[in-house]
Protein backbone atom coordinates (compact mmCIF):
# COMPACT_ATOMS: atom_id res chain seq x y z
CA UNK A 1 0.00 0.00 0.00
CA UNK A 2 2.01 3.04 -1.20
CA UNK A 3 1.72 6.17 0.95
CA UNK A 4 2.94 9.48 -0.47
CA UNK A 5 4.11 12.12 2.02
CA UNK A 6 3.82 15.71 0.79
CA UNK A 7 4.04 19.25 2.12
CA UNK A 8 3.50 22.73 0.81
CA UNK A 9 6.66 24.31 2.24
CA UNK A 10 10.23 23.34 2.99
CA UNK A 11 11.22 22.60 6.56
CA UNK A 12 7.80 21.32 7.60
CA UNK A 13 9.17 17.90 8.52
CA UNK A 14 8.02 15.88 5.54
CA UNK A 15 11.07 13.62 5.49
CA UNK A 16 11.06 13.27 9.28
CA UNK A 17 7.43 12.16 9.05
CA UNK A 18 8.26 9.70 6.27
CA UNK A 19 11.12 8.21 8.30
CA UNK A 20 9.19 7.85 11.55
CA UNK A 21 5.99 6.45 10.08
CA UNK A 22 8.19 3.91 8.31
CA UNK A 23 9.76 3.01 11.64
CA UNK A 24 6.33 2.55 13.21
CA UNK A 25 5.30 -0.05 10.63
CA UNK A 26 8.67 -1.80 10.73
CA UNK A 27 8.39 -2.07 14.51
CA UNK A 28 4.96 -3.62 14.01
CA UNK A 29 6.73 -6.25 11.88
CA UNK A 30 5.37 -5.13 8.53
CA UNK A 31 7.91 -5.36 5.73
CA UNK A 32 8.29 -1.64 5.11
CA UNK A 33 10.07 0.31 2.37
CA UNK A 34 10.82 4.05 2.41
CA UNK A 35 11.71 5.55 -0.98
CA UNK A 36 13.29 8.97 -1.45
CA UNK A 37 11.10 10.48 -4.15
CA UNK A 38 12.44 14.00 -3.59
CA UNK A 39 14.68 13.54 -6.58
CA UNK A 40 16.32 16.96 -6.73
CA UNK A 41 16.73 17.57 -2.99
CA UNK A 42 16.99 14.06 -1.52
CA UNK A 43 17.77 13.70 2.18
CA UNK A 44 15.87 10.64 3.38
CA UNK A 45 19.17 8.76 3.50
CA UNK A 46 20.52 11.13 6.17
CA UNK A 47 17.69 10.13 8.51
CA UNK A 48 18.93 6.54 8.34
CA UNK A 49 22.68 7.24 8.09
CA UNK A 50 22.64 6.05 4.47
CA UNK A 51 24.25 9.04 2.79
CA UNK A 52 27.17 7.14 1.25
CA UNK A 53 25.96 4.01 -0.52
CA UNK A 54 26.80 2.29 -3.80
CA UNK A 55 23.34 2.36 -5.39
CA UNK A 56 20.50 4.84 -4.99
CA UNK A 57 17.10 5.53 -6.49
CA UNK A 58 18.96 7.80 -8.91
CA UNK A 59 21.13 4.87 -10.02
CA UNK A 60 17.99 2.92 -10.87
CA UNK A 61 16.37 5.87 -12.66
CA UNK A 62 19.45 6.49 -14.81
CA UNK A 63 20.24 2.88 -15.63
CA UNK A 64 17.34 0.50 -16.38
CA UNK A 65 19.71 -2.47 -16.13
CA UNK A 66 20.13 -1.93 -12.39
CA UNK A 67 17.80 -4.02 -10.26
CA UNK A 68 15.87 -1.69 -7.90
CA UNK A 69 16.55 -4.08 -5.03
CA UNK A 70 20.26 -3.29 -5.32
CA UNK A 71 19.39 0.21 -4.05
CA UNK A 72 17.48 -1.03 -0.98
CA UNK A 73 19.26 -1.11 2.37
CA UNK A 74 17.88 -2.48 5.63
CA UNK A 75 18.44 -0.11 8.52
CA UNK A 76 19.62 -2.29 11.38
CA UNK A 77 18.42 -0.03 14.21
CA UNK A 78 14.83 0.14 12.97
CA UNK A 79 14.25 -2.65 10.45
CA UNK A 80 13.12 -0.18 7.78
CA UNK A 81 14.14 -0.94 4.21
CA UNK A 82 15.33 2.29 2.61
CA UNK A 83 15.89 3.30 -1.00
CA UNK A 84 17.87 6.53 -0.55
CA UNK A 85 18.56 9.18 -3.13
CA UNK A 86 21.89 10.60 -4.24
CA UNK A 87 22.93 14.13 -3.32
CA UNK A 88 25.59 14.26 -6.03
CA UNK A 89 24.74 16.70 -8.80
CA UNK A 90 26.02 14.39 -11.54
CA UNK A 91 23.53 11.73 -10.41
CA UNK A 92 20.57 14.10 -10.46
CA UNK A 93 21.21 15.40 -13.97
CA UNK A 94 19.68 13.28 -16.72
CA UNK A 95 17.37 11.12 -14.63
CA UNK A 96 13.93 10.00 -15.79
CA UNK A 97 11.44 10.84 -13.01
CA UNK A 98 8.64 8.99 -14.80
CA UNK A 99 10.40 5.70 -14.12
CA UNK A 100 9.86 6.25 -10.39
CA UNK A 101 6.25 5.24 -10.93
CA UNK A 102 7.36 1.87 -12.27
CA UNK A 103 9.68 1.35 -9.30
CA UNK A 104 6.88 2.06 -6.82
CA UNK A 105 4.54 -0.19 -8.78
CA UNK A 106 7.10 -3.01 -8.65
CA UNK A 107 7.88 -2.56 -4.96
CA UNK A 108 4.25 -2.47 -3.81
CA UNK A 109 4.01 -6.18 -4.56
CA UNK A 110 7.09 -6.95 -2.46
CA UNK A 111 6.45 -4.69 0.52
CA UNK A 112 3.06 -4.43 2.30
CA UNK A 113 3.85 -0.81 3.20
CA UNK A 114 5.71 1.63 0.91
CA UNK A 115 6.33 5.26 1.82
CA UNK A 116 7.39 7.78 -0.82
CA UNK A 117 9.00 11.02 0.37
CA UNK A 118 7.73 13.46 -2.25
CA UNK A 119 9.19 16.86 -3.26
CA UNK A 120 8.07 20.03 -1.49
CA UNK A 121 5.19 21.93 -3.07
CA UNK A 122 3.33 20.64 -6.11
CA UNK A 123 5.34 17.49 -6.96
CA UNK A 124 5.23 17.79 -10.74
CA UNK A 125 8.24 15.51 -11.24
CA UNK A 126 6.74 12.64 -9.27
CA UNK A 127 3.05 13.00 -10.11
CA UNK A 128 3.07 9.64 -11.97
CA UNK A 129 3.68 7.89 -8.62
CA UNK A 130 0.27 9.10 -7.46
CA UNK A 131 -1.22 6.71 -10.03
CA UNK A 132 -0.04 3.70 -8.04
CA UNK A 133 -0.47 5.12 -4.53
CA UNK A 134 -3.35 4.56 -2.11
CA UNK A 135 -2.78 7.21 0.55
CA UNK A 136 -1.53 10.77 0.80
CA UNK A 137 -0.30 12.42 3.99
CA UNK A 138 0.01 16.22 3.99
CA UNK A 139 2.51 17.51 6.55
CA UNK A 140 1.76 20.98 7.91
CA UNK A 141 4.11 22.97 10.12
CA UNK A 142 1.99 25.19 12.35
CA UNK A 143 4.90 26.89 14.13
CA UNK A 144 5.41 29.31 11.23
CA UNK A 145 1.68 29.66 10.49
CA UNK A 146 0.07 31.98 13.09
CA UNK A 147 -3.66 31.61 13.32
CA UNK A 148 -4.39 34.94 11.62
CA UNK A 149 -2.70 33.67 8.45
CA UNK A 150 -3.49 29.97 8.76
CA UNK A 151 -6.60 30.22 6.59
CA UNK A 152 -4.45 31.72 3.81
CA UNK A 153 -1.93 28.89 4.19
CA UNK A 154 -4.75 26.36 3.96
CA UNK A 155 -5.95 27.94 0.75
CA UNK A 156 -2.49 28.18 -0.80
CA UNK A 157 -1.04 24.84 0.30
CA UNK A 158 -3.37 22.25 1.79
CA UNK A 159 -6.21 22.66 -0.70
CA UNK A 160 -3.88 22.38 -3.68
CA UNK A 161 -2.24 19.23 -2.35
CA UNK A 162 -5.65 17.83 -1.42
CA UNK A 163 -6.85 18.41 -4.98
CA UNK A 164 -3.98 16.30 -6.32
CA UNK A 165 -4.80 13.42 -4.00
CA UNK A 166 -8.48 13.60 -4.87
CA UNK A 167 -7.65 13.60 -8.58
CA UNK A 168 -5.95 10.22 -8.11
CA UNK A 169 -8.55 8.86 -5.70
CA UNK A 170 -6.25 8.70 -2.68
CA UNK A 171 -7.34 8.62 0.95
CA UNK A 172 -5.89 11.80 2.47
CA UNK A 173 -4.87 12.76 5.99
CA UNK A 174 -3.00 15.63 7.64
CA UNK A 175 -0.14 15.58 10.14
CA UNK A 176 0.48 18.75 12.17
CA UNK A 177 4.19 18.94 12.93
CA UNK A 178 6.38 21.00 15.30
CA UNK A 179 3.39 21.94 17.43
CA UNK A 180 4.07 24.15 20.44
CA UNK A 181 1.18 26.60 20.37
CA UNK A 182 -1.48 26.70 23.06
CA UNK A 183 -4.18 24.07 22.98
CA UNK A 184 -6.99 26.43 22.02
CA UNK A 185 -5.08 27.59 18.92
CA UNK A 186 -4.41 24.00 17.85
CA UNK A 187 -8.06 23.14 18.37
CA UNK A 188 -9.00 26.01 16.06
CA UNK A 189 -6.54 24.79 13.42
CA UNK A 190 -7.85 21.23 13.64
CA UNK A 191 -11.42 22.52 13.26
CA UNK A 192 -10.34 24.53 10.20
CA UNK A 193 -8.81 21.44 8.57
CA UNK A 194 -11.53 18.94 9.47
CA UNK A 195 -14.59 21.12 8.97
CA UNK A 196 -13.64 23.57 6.23
CA UNK A 197 -11.07 21.53 4.31
CA UNK A 198 -12.74 18.20 5.02
CA UNK A 199 -9.61 16.23 5.90
CA UNK A 200 -8.87 14.21 9.06
CA UNK A 201 -5.91 15.21 11.22
CA UNK A 202 -4.22 11.87 11.90
CA UNK A 203 -1.23 13.18 13.85
CA UNK A 204 -0.21 16.05 16.11
CA UNK A 205 3.57 16.02 16.56
CA UNK A 206 4.98 18.28 19.31
CA UNK A 207 8.08 20.36 18.75
CA UNK A 208 10.92 18.26 20.17
CA UNK A 209 14.59 19.16 20.57
CA UNK A 210 15.51 15.49 20.25
CA UNK A 211 14.42 15.37 16.60
CA UNK A 212 17.50 17.18 15.21
CA UNK A 213 19.67 14.92 17.37
CA UNK A 214 18.00 11.84 15.92
CA UNK A 215 18.65 13.06 12.38
CA UNK A 216 22.30 13.73 13.18
CA UNK A 217 22.83 10.16 14.39
CA UNK A 218 20.76 8.60 11.61
CA UNK A 219 18.12 6.97 13.82
CA UNK A 220 14.55 8.33 13.55
CA UNK A 221 13.16 9.69 16.80
CA UNK A 222 10.68 6.84 17.22
CA UNK A 223 13.64 4.49 17.73
CA UNK A 224 16.17 7.01 19.03
CA UNK A 225 14.06 8.42 21.90
CA UNK A 226 10.85 6.35 21.94
CA UNK A 227 9.48 8.09 25.04
CA UNK A 228 10.02 11.61 23.74
CA UNK A 229 7.06 13.85 22.91
CA UNK A 230 7.60 13.68 19.15
CA UNK A 231 8.04 9.89 19.21
CA UNK A 232 4.74 9.47 21.04
CA UNK A 233 3.06 11.72 18.48
CA UNK A 234 4.44 9.72 15.55
CA UNK A 235 3.43 6.47 17.24
CA UNK A 236 -0.16 7.67 17.61
CA UNK A 237 -0.22 8.82 13.98
CA UNK A 238 1.12 5.42 12.95
CA UNK A 239 -1.69 3.70 14.84
CA UNK A 240 -4.30 5.65 12.91
CA UNK A 241 -2.58 5.01 9.58
CA UNK A 242 -2.29 1.30 10.41
CA UNK A 243 -6.01 1.24 11.08
CA UNK A 244 -6.63 2.89 7.71
CA UNK A 245 -4.43 0.51 5.75
CA UNK A 246 -5.06 -2.79 7.48
CA UNK A 247 -8.50 -2.02 8.99
CA UNK A 248 -7.11 -2.68 12.46
CA UNK A 249 -9.16 -1.43 15.39
CA UNK A 250 -7.24 0.30 18.16
CA UNK A 251 -7.54 -1.43 21.50
CA UNK A 252 -9.14 0.61 24.28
Amino acid sequence: MPVIIVTGRGGAGKTTTTANLSVYFAQKEYRTLAIDGDLFLPNLGFHFALDNVSYTVHSVLKNPDIDPEWAIYRHEKTGVNVMPGSTRLQDVVGISPKRLRDIVEQMRYKFPVVFVDSPTGIPFDTLPTFEVADYQIIVVEVERSPIYSFETMVENEINKLKAIGEEYGLKIGVVLNKVRESEDVIDHIIDEITENVGLPVIGIIPFDEYVPQSINVGIPILAYKPRSDAAIGFYEAGEILEEWIFKKIKKI
